[in-house]
């Protein structure tokens, strides 16, 4: 299941969205997460969908790779949305001893699931067409101006950069150290939720190991090399706008301001 996450990973093909700069893709994937935030109507949902699903079949990846994602962070979903569906009062269909669940409860753990999978999908998109590299590149462009008023942009993306490359090595790390744990008679679903906790303490401490490791590893690999930050660095490929870019950017435009149009007709 660990290899099931996709947030960081990338897919190599040739599609539309793979060549659009990351810039434009990192615009495109804020503006729809904030619709989808902002979104709580049917025709909102609708939109978004919609616009979901364009990106997906734009950015050439096989759906598989898509629902893996969702599937891996599947768990997590359910139990904010049963905790949603728990917690949140209103008009009672439901009562049995203390488990109340009412339609406001209904409504709003629907609304949270869909959020939750939206942004999982949506930031997925964003990993699997480009590239490590490039969305650093991309972050620290986009947040420049930020520079003038003494925001260290390079060092925080380049930080950025190197947490979304170490998400699949560390997945792939804690399904190795899962394997060769059950191969020594571990039973990671044996036992109620106490016993799961604590049987998955094997996996997590050398998991904490082996990321320190690395970390370590990758200091001692940028001081030599002379790693002293961003200032007076050059890019070997500079970022530029092309037409599809600001094709890219009319279409996101028209998005938001239709999604907000909806949310305002349904707010007077």
């Amino acid at each position: 299941m660990l290899k099931d996450i996709t947030i960081g990973r990338y897919y190599q093909t040739n599609s539309i969205l793979h060549r659009l700069d990351p810039r434009t893709k990192l615009f495109g994937t804020v503006l729809f997460l904030i619709t989808v935030f902002i979104s709580d109507t049917l025709p909102g949902f609708v939109l978004a969908t919609v616009f979901l699903l364009s990106m997906m079949i734009a950015s050439g990846v096989p759906m598989m790779c898509y629902i893996k994602g969702i599937k891996g962070i599947l768990p997590l979903m359910l139990i904010t949305m049963t905790f949603t569906l728990l917690f949140t009062g209103g008009d009672l269909v439901f009562n049995v001893w203390i488990i109340k669940i009412s339609k406001e409860g209904i409504s709003q753990s629907v609304i949270v699931f869909i959020r939750f999978l939206y942004l999982i999908t949506g930031s997925s998109i964003l990993t699997l067409t480009t590239k490590t590299n490039d969305l650093t590149d991309g972050l620290e462009r986009a947040f420049a101006p930020l520079n003038k008023i003494k925001v260290p942009v390079h060092d925080i993306a380049m930080m950025m950069g190197i947490a979304m490359r170490f998400i699949p090595i560390l997945t792939e790390e804690a399904d190795k150290i899962m394997k060769a744990q059950m191969a020594r008679g571990a039973d990671f679903n044996e036992g109620g939720l106490v016993k799961k906790a604590k049987g998955l303490i094997p996996l997590i401490v050398p998991l904490i190991v082996s990321a320190i490791n690395r970390a370590l590893e990758l200091a001692t690999a940028m001081e030599t090399r002379c790693y002293r930050g961003g200032e007076g660095r050059t890019k070997m490929k500079p970022l530029k706008y092309s037409g599809r870019d600001y094709a890219a950017y009319s279409i996101c435009l028209v998005y938001i301001l239709v999604s907000v149009t909806i949310k305002l007709a349904y707010v007077l």
